[in-house]
């Protein structure tokens, strides 16, 4: 099999690249890493060269270029279905792909205010009446799924066992940390369990020894 070549921008503020990378990692997929450092405010030039969108996360296989990350996700779960990337239940797996979607399209009030940033030291923002609505109702909304399907599997990830879900939720956890936001102490178990596994770690410590830079309200 080709090698897996997968491009990501700097750790400590690419919450897209942390998600495949994370999934690969967790789940003991060989693959390069090559880090192509954001260029603010232009952006990096070279992003084009490795992906149709200019924009990181893409992963390389041979000459099959995936643009994405749970395109990216997906795929090596296909290349490797013996790692059980998704839940082997059905209706689990199906849950767990809803969930997944609804972090693509949904929660922009959080994104929005609230990049993330591995080296941020911890600190509520003072925001406007309707930002923090916005974060409000996606915190509520995401505190919710990380318990309905806690109560469903038993924890300590979304359905048990750390799959692709729990990747796509990674940088949400970031967010909630690093912001301050006021959670309970079921999502506070949920956070404490994804910040101990070995993969997060790994990605945290070399995002807190970046160099680079980029202001809070362009990141």
């Amino acid at each position: 099999m080709d090698a897996l070549t997968l491009y990501i921008a700097n750790k400590n503020y690419s919450s897209w690249s942390f998600r495949p990378w994370i999934a690969l990692t967790a789940f003991d997929v060989p693959f390069e890493e090559v880090l192509i450092p954001f260029d603010m405010p232009a952006g990096n030039p070279r992003f084009a060269e490795i992906s149709p969108t200019s924009k990181v996360p893409a992963l390389h296989h041979g000459r099959l270029r995936v643009w994405e990350s749970l395109a990216i996700i997906e795929y090596v779960a296909e290349l490797y279905p013996e790692k059980q990337f998704w839940p082997e239940d059905p209706g689990d797996r199906a849950m767990a792909r809803a969930i997944s979607m609804e972090m693509i399209s949904g929660f922009r009030g959080l994104r929005n205010a609230c990049p993330m940033n591995m080296r941020r030291p911890r600190a509520a923002l003072d925001l406007n009446a309707d930002t923090a609505k916005a974060v409000a109702d996606d915190v509520k909304r995401i505190t919710t799924i990380w318990r309905e399907m806690r109560e469903r599997s038993g924890g300590p990830f979304l359905f048990g066992a750390f799959s692709a879900a729990d990747a796509m939720y990674a940088p949400v956890v970031n967010r909630f940390d690093v912001f301050d936001i006021t959670v309970d102490d079921d999502a506070r178990a949920y956070m404490d369990a994804m910040k101990a596994t070995p993969a997060w770690q790994s990605w945290e410590t070399a995002a807190k020894a970046e160099s680079w830079f980029v202001p809070e309200d362009e990141a």
